[in-house]
């Protein structure tokens, strides 16, 4: 069994500072995900120097990048890149939630992600409310490696809700 890690502080103030409240779990919830083993969190560092962090699930035949973000001073030098690359040698399927092409750094997303060759399933996806009382968010799921059909979405939905979102 992996031993979980402490979230440290610049992980902490990173993923306050890179998702909004509706978009996160508390850091308490987190830390709770890690310790039981379900949630794993890589370190990212270039050069001996802090660069990011990805939070990720590894389920039945896929891994789930839950939060993936790289600090402000390195993002544009290709180590988000990078760190997906060494992520798909590992773990060649994949799947991220983005937010939908309404803002420009959603869009800058999504091309990132597109060039990394993932692809947007075209069917709708509501991620379910990290808060309690919270409403869900209209979302876009992306594959990488997956098959593109309906019932391959439905399924990777289903897992996703049950063991990320803990929601049926």
């Amino acid at each position: 069994m992996i031993s979980p890690i402490n979230i440290p502080a610049n992980v902490a103030e990173l993923y306050e500072q890179a998702f909004p409240p509706e978009e996160r779990r508390n850091l308490t919830a987190q830390q709770l995900l890690l310790n039981n083993g379900a949630l794993r969190l890589a370190l990212l560092e270039n050069e001996g120097i802090y660069a990011g962090f990805v939070f990720y699930w590894e389920l039945t035949d896929f891994v789930f990048i839950e939060h993936f973000a790289i600090s402000p001073a390195l993002r544009g030098s290709g180590i988000g890149s990078s760190v997906m690359r060494l992520i798909e040698q590992e773990h060649p399927r994949m799947v991220l939630e983005v937010e939908p092409p309404h803002t420009e750094d959603a869009i800058r997303r999504i091309r990132f992600y597109e060039g990394l060759g993932f692809k947007a399933y075209p069917f709708p996806y509501l991620q379910p409310p990290y808060q309690v009382g919270g409403a869900p968010l209209s979302m876009l799921l992306m594959q990488k490696g997956m098959p593109p059909e309906e019932h391959t979405f439905t399924k990777i939905n289903s897992e996703i809700y049950l063991e990320v979102y803990g929601c049926q």
